[in-house]
């Protein structure tokens, strides 16, 4: 937050803007003090026109500022914290609580599980009372001295956001090259450690993703630059230490700006591939790590082909979802094998074939075996293959699960020579829990268990249940509650989702989550249609023209938990985050009387007006996600859903909006623009809260603390709203 006085001269500095109808001035904008009156702010004309012609009013649009510098724009935002300040205050005693509770449960010397590359155990580890990770390794074995790599927790000193993305050491073990951002809009720039002596080098690669790859000499690094107004990664260059950041070759050009870009080694190391990739498309181009010279592709790009690779045991392995020489469709992906020189789909040889109840997320290369992450009947498992890549007819078996609702997925397997797989497990119910298998003798063995002070899973209970859709389509519902919950039709939920992008958002544990249900709430995730937990074609089935359905699916796994007696009609959360944030937006729009609160963080809820400008960054990358509005077809569809183009005059649930001010993945002035047109028009008496966060991007604040300080603000606003006891069972 900024200080005192700089609020002050902001208010005094305003212009006009926050004039309303009823001639508030700017002097009086609420306060932590003030009557509890929600900020207003000015209307200014302005139609946003379509290429094809269609008009829509945006009387907010001018709250949109790239720059984050105009005083009416800040001094609106800041109104709106004040105004959370004031109706908060009642509710600061259960705020504090609530964040004492959870990090109460955090054990806060704790450290990663041990990793072996190439002769080093690296690990993170934390310390009592740090926000940051502390980034180490041991040379041989975790009984020899330790080297610190990173201390964030010096690094971010005196910052209001900092983090590091990707690190990675040279080839050599000497060198470290990492990149950091210390403003929360994912431009990093890319430093060098030598880690010999300590010394930070003097070279520094500003205006990048957080990806780094170094060549085998030791000396060359490669990184993705982005455009810096979209942010998109558009190009690939190569530095050598020691030499002009100027002078960097390009290396590639990314010249399509619907397409995605990233870098990395192969599991053998033999090769630095690029990878690009849109909604429906990707492509690999790779080089090998001792000579990169010249980047072949594996496979030209081909509109509806998606693949990714990796080379082990001489060969590349292909997980892709291209039809076959029938033309069979395969949808939920299958997994092929080429020579080492491919360079076109024609020598690809199917390994593994398609399956209409199986989905193939991923998978992993060791010398005697192979583990492929699948999806089947809405639940991950693992797949061991014995044998050699490509071998016909492969025996396999799975990874055996301990509960009914569950995740499961690869660890960090960062050697291929050895007999054992990590991966990690847990519900609603277990906290992470990292194993590694034997996968000749079937020994398994626990590595860890994130420790959760003062819990014991044995006073919890986790379901899995299916919901019927309005159109018959079955949807998985993972539910949890406190043993000795009844399931009368009594007690408050809280009902989660994303659904969108393909992304599944799987049972794990949530240590925030125990604060509620030791209040007696039930917490449930809802997987609807737009994630991929049930398959592609689950994803397919909610974007688009068919977006609606991701909707209709929440809508309707709520009005199923409360008829089975999971809570009562009025006693309903909803909470969603950024695309999950739309989710919320269309609800709250389309059944508003099934819930008495939402929480909706960095919401994505103006989505004709963005997805029409090319200027802000994921719009061109997102069309084949939610459609192009130059499209007439498209515009129509999307505009029938937009929260922002879709609020009337009627009752909303009360609903917590949080944002902040420098995130690039939804830009600040969509929540901004939504809730001043939201309170144009609600006609209802349930508070309204908007809270920015002035200092941090799209993840909220850095530091591993922090976030628990808004995440237990946005609670309790929720408990007070849904009428929870305040006081937890023990």
């Amino acid at each position: 937050m900024k200080p005192a006085l700089l609020l002050a001269v902001l208010m005094t500095a305003a212009t006009p803007a926050l004039a309303t109808s009823s001639s508030m001035s700017v002097d009086s904008a609420p306060s932590p003090a003030a009557p509890l009156t929600p900020p207003d702010v000015e209307k200014r004309p302005h139609v946003v026109t379509a290429p094809h012609g269609a008009t829509r009013q945006d009387e907010y649009y001018w709250l949109r500022d790239d720059t984050r510098k105009d005083p009416a724009m800040l001094a609106y935002l800041e109104a709106e914290n004040a105004y959370v300040d004031a109706v908060m205050a009642p509710l600061k005693g259960l705020e504090d609580t609530l964040y004492e509770e959870i990090v109460g449960r955090i054990k806060q010397d704790d450290s990663s599980v041990p990793y072996r590359e190439r002769g080093w155990w690296y690990y993170t580890r934390f310390e009592t009372g740090q926000d940051y990770p502390i980034h180490a390794r041991r040379k041989g074995s975790m009984d020899a001295d330790e080297q610190i790599l990173l201390d964030v927790n010096a690094m971010a000193a005196g910052k209001d956001y900092f983090s590091v993305g990707d690190y990675q050491v040279s080839q050599d073990n000497r060198l470290l090259a990492w990149a950091e951002d210390d403003v929360g809009r994912r431009q990093y720039v890319i430093r060098f450690k030598d880690l010999d002596t300590g010394r930070i080098l003097d070279d520094a690669i500003p205006g990048v993703s957080a990806n780094v790859v170094w060549a085998d000499d030791n000396r060359t690094v490669f990184y993705v630059e982005n455009d810096p107004e979209t942010l998109l990664t558009v190009r690939v260059r190569k530095h050598v230490l020691g030499t002009p950041v100027a002078d960097d070759v390009l290396v590639y050009e990314e010249h399509d700006d619907s397409f995605y870009m990233g870098i990395g080694r192969t599991r053998d190391d033999r090769y630095i591939c690029i990878g690009v990739e849109s909604t429906v498309s990707s492509e690999s181009r790779c080089a090998p790590a001792a000579d990169p010279g010249r980047f072949t592709v594996l496979a030209p790009r081909e509109r509806d082909v998606e693949y990714s690779a990796d080379h082990h045991d001489g060969r590349w392995v292909i997980r892709t979802n291209a039809p076959g020489a029938d033309g069979r469709p395969a949808d939920n992906f299958k997994l092929m094998t080429a020579p080492s020189d491919a360079t076109s789909r024609a020598q690809w040889q199917e390994w593994i074939g398609v399956d209409e109840d199986v989905f193939i997320d991923g998978f992993e290369l060791f010398d005697g075996f192979t583990a492929v992450a699948e999806r089947s009947g809405g639940l991950e498992r693992l797949r061991l293959i014995r044998g050699a890549v490509g071998q016909a007819d492969p025996a396999s078996e799975y990874v055996k699960a301990d509960e009914s609702a569950y995740s499961m997925g690869l660890a960090t397997n960062s050697e291929p020579d050895t007999d054992w797989l990590r991966y990690s497990y847990t519900s609603l119910t277990t906290p992470d829990t990292t194993y590694e298998l034997n996968t000749r003798t079937g020994e398994r063995r626990q590595l860890k268990q994130q420790p959760v002070i003062g819990y014991d899973a044995a006073l919890y209970t986790t379901e899995r249940l299916w919901a019927s859709a309005r159109d018959g389509s079955k949807v998985p519902v993972s539910v949890v509650y406190r043993k000795g919950f009844k399931k009368d039709g009594t007690a408050a939920l809280l009902q989660y989702a994303y659904g969108s992008y393909g992304y599944s958002m799987d049972p794990a544990f949530n240590l925030p989550v125990v604060s509620l249900l030791d209040r007696g709430m039930v917490y449930a995730i809802a997987h609807v249609r737009g994630g991929q937990e049930m398959g592609r074609k689950w994803y397919d089935a909610g974007k688009l023209e068919h977006k609606q359905n991701t909707f209709n699916d929440f809508i309707d796994v709520t009005r199923f938990l409360v008829e089975q007696g999971y809570a009562a009609k009025d006693r309903v959360a909803a909470y969603g985050g950024s695309a999950g944030g739309l989710l919320m937006g269309a609800i709250s729009n389309q059944a508003p009387g099934d819930y008495r609160v939402i929480l909706s963080q960095v919401p994505f809820v103006d989505v004709v007006t963005t997805m029409l400008d090319a200027s802000i960054p994921l719009t061109t990358n997102e069309y084949d996600q939610w459609g192009n509005p130059e499209d007439k077809a498209f515009y129509d569809v999307m505009l029938a859903y937009s929260p922002y183009d879709n609020l009337v005059a009627q009752d909303y649930p009360a609903m917590f909006i949080g944002t902040g001010l420098w995130d690039s993945q939804v830009q600040y002035w969509e929540p901004a623009k939504y809730v001043a047109r939201l309170r144009d028009l609600d006609t209802s008496s349930a508070p309204i809260l908007f809270r920015t966060n002035m200092d941090a991007g799209h993840g909220g604040k850095s530091g591993r603390f922090r976030r628990y300080r808004e995440l237990a603000e946005m609670y309790a606003f929720m408990l007070d709203q849904l009428a929870v006891e305040t006081a937890a069972s023990r």
